[in-house]
């Protein structure tokens, strides 16, 4: 199963370079914990440690070669589930080193048990016994898929009764998988020994490839106001629409989306209106489209110099008329669509010192949304937080809006807010997976 174990535990501990949000010097017990700002100096003695504190919970997983995107699959357990443990299911897909195989992985989270206990609960599982403390740790259960080449992207869909995932592969062609057999193998630890035993990793094809794209690609985002409808973009500057047609099949538009004029690297659908896409681009501009018109004429609105830099991704909020946007200029940016005509952003952020690689705003809430990037730091924004006169001089330097910094990863890819658990955010970085929800949202 490549470098994947089966029942693969997901430790949740401390590490030197952990979640780094307090400063402690072990040379003296007695010394006062301080908030450490990221790119502050150390003294001599002083290392950084994980407050657990500031978390619900918190875990990190390994997936061998890493998933540096990955989505997360809608389940059938409920929404709103905030008993633990938790379970969540995943799909990644891993970027390996040069003639090492690529797998798509499926994966179980479960046992995904609180960090913080109340005092009432403290008391009990002080006493838990050692086969009891055994049954509480996390594990992460994966079902592997062969996969030419890399996966620069990966997202999954819900069809039909058919759980789906679209793969970007690095080789130029877009592959759509049927997972089914997958997500039940990872709940079924005898159908799960059987997957392996026969090796149908190496056996499992597409229901569908898509070869018409000219160079690889990243973006991409399937449609929920139509379904099975998904849009794919390169990095020649092209973007196609695919919908779907009889036999599990998919018909896609030859004729690329006209506007860009170099590499798309995000695409998100209107959560509320059918056939409105956004997209943005290293040509430093965000472009809304209208795919029910002629490719050539399919932009309605666009931003040029949206960013000083390539701008890397966008994500559309589910319940107001806002885009947020992050670039290579570590700025992040939010839009209002009833002004987008304006060109001028409604807010502007710059907290980050690299590459904003990811953004997403929160599924409920319309004012709080997380960013990363390269400088190996995940934010919580909130906009409806007012700047306070009498903030403490110690972070002084910090957007009154910037709620929470969560550190540990090295270069962070992707992070998504798990729509079904309330607060829980899982991202993924060269360095691995982290799975948390901390005690600002």
């Amino acid at each position: 199963m490549s470098d994947i174990e089966e029942n693969m535990d997901v430790s949740s501990g401390e590490s030197d370079d952990d979640i780094d949000n307090t400063l402690n010097e072990e040379d003296n017990a007695n010394t006062k914990k301080e908030v450490y700002l990221p790119g502050k100096p150390l003294d001599e003695g002083e290392e950084l440690v994980c407050d657990e504190t500031a978390y619900v919970m918190l875990h990190q997983a390994q997936t061998g070669a890493p998933c540096l995107s990955f989505d997360i699959i809608e389940d059938k357990l409920g929404h709103n589930r905030e008993t633990f443990p938790l379970t969540a299911y995943i799909v990644g897909g891993t970027q390996a080193q040069k003639n090492h195989p690529n797998n798509i992985i499926v994966m179980k989270l479960h046992n995904l048990h609180k960090t913080i206990k109340s005092n009432e609960e403290d008391e009990d599982d002080n006493e838990l016994s050692d086969d009891e403390d055994e049954v509480q740790q996390p594990n992460m259960v994966p079902a592997s898929i062969k996969h030419i080449g890399g996966v620069n992207r990966i997202r999954s869909y819900n069809y039909k009764d058919t759980a789906l995932v679209a793969s970007w592969s690095e080789l130029g062609r877009v592959h759509i998988f049927n997972i089914n057999e997958q997500m039940q193998a990872v709940d079924n630890s005898q159908l799960l020994t059987e997957y392996n035993k026969q090796n149908k990793s190496n056996t499992v094809k597409p229901l569908y490839t898509f070869s018409g794209h000219q160079k690889e690609g990243f973006a991409m985002d399937w449609c929920n106001s139509m379904p099975g409808v998904l849009a794919t973009g390169d990095c020649r500057r092209d973007i196609h629409i695919w919908k779907p047609a009889e036999s599990k099949n998919w018909i896609v538009d030859q004729r690329p989306l006209i506007g860009h004029t170099d590499s798309v690297e995000d695409l998100q659908w209107s959560p509320s209106e059918r056939h409105v896409l956004a997209s943005c681009s290293v040509d430093r501009s965000i472009r809304i489209w209208d795919t029910r018109a002629q490719p050539n004429q399919a932009c309605m609105l666009f931003v040029n110099e949206a960013h000083s830099n390539d701008i890397n991704v966008i994500s559309w909020n589910k319940n107001e008329p806002f885009i947020v946007s992050g670039g290579d200029d570590a700025f992040l940016n939010v839009w209002d669509l009833r002004k987008f005509k304006e060109k001028i952003p409604i807010a502007t952020f710059k907290h980050h010192s690299g590459s904003v690689t990811t953004v997403e705003w929160h599924p409920t809430d319309s004012a709080v949304f997380a960013s990363g990037g390269a400088d190996n730091q995940i934010v919580l924004w909130d906009l409806s937080v007012e700047k306070d006169n009498e903030i403490s001089n110690e972070i002084a330097g910090l957007p009154p809006q910037l709620l929470f910094i969560h550190q540990g990863q090295d270069n962070i890819k992707e992070l998504h807010w798990h729509q079904q658990l309330p607060g829980v955010i899982i991202s993924t970085a060269e360095s691995g997976l982290n799975i948390f929800r901390t005690i600002s949202v």
